[in-house]
């Protein structure tokens, strides 16, 4: 049943998998928020766990980073494990005014500049969006819990380090919100093989609002907020 890149068992991972890009991430997923959490995959240190949360299985594992990370993870999990949903939960660089430093955004859509598309042979542009109900039920469980979100366009690419450091501005002037790496073939894999996807992004530093940025250590331990979304967001019938 393992996998090049998992050595799970069958039936080891949920239905549904948070996602985190940061494996160390994942484990603090575990250890802070799951109870009776099992450690079901090792294989490069992209560390998978299974327990509870507040009687609901669910499993937890890092994506590493970028889209071709994520996109061999994800598509596991959907493919051979089983999985039904897969919820991101990471950080996003902020492309506008409207939202600030540790703000949460639901990416109703992510578009992108790379070339995963192309594997599909479309004829003509495919709009990688989020699963409408995990969508919904995130947004209910925010209000519930008083967390403001907000909802609208990201933006997944492949570069980090740009040679064209305006680029961002042509993004953001479309109503683009944020920036991460990875949503897009999160989108993608989920819409081909018919399973469910929502990235939940914590803005973590700002093109526009200078001086806020967050430290590599509080990436890894905090934006419990968006944590907290995605798990009630599970356990909400």
């Amino acid at each position: 049943m393992s996998t090049d890149h998992n050595n799970a068992a069958k039936g080891d991972f949920a239905k549904t998998v948070l996602m985190p890009g940061d494996p160390l991430r994942a484990k603090y997923i575990a250890e802070k928020f799951l109870t009776d959490a099992r450690q079901v995959n090792s294989v490069r240190n992209m560390l998978g766990y299974t327990g509870n949360y507040n009687g609901k299985e669910i499993s937890v594992m890092g994506s590493g980073m970028g889209m071709p990370s994520i996109g061999i993870y994800s598509y596991e999990l959907f493919s051979v494990y089983d999985v039904d949903t897969i919820i991101r939960v990471g950080t996003c660089g902020g492309y506008n005014e409207n939202v600030k430093v540790r703000d949460v955004i639901l990416a109703q859509a992510a578009c992108t500049n790379s070339n995963y598309i192309s594997q599909y042979k479309l004829n003509g542009h495919f709009a990688p969006i989020a699963d409408f109900e995990t969508l919904l039920k995130a947004k209910t469980v925010a209000e519930k819990m008083g967390i403001k979100v907000v909802v609208g366009n990201i933006l997944s690419t492949d570069m980090f380090y740009n040679d064209d450091s305006e680029a961002w501005k042509q993004w953001a002037s479309m109503g683009v919100l944020g920036v991460e790496m990875e949503a897009a073939a999160l989108y993608m894999n989920a819409a081909k093989l018919h399973k469910k996807a929502l990235a939940i992004n914590t803005v973590s530093d700002h093109f526009i609002i200078k001086g806020t940025d967050t430290t590599p250590e509080e990436r890894e331990k905090s934006f419990d907020d968006m944590i907290m979304i995605a798990l009630e967001s599970v356990i909400l019938q």
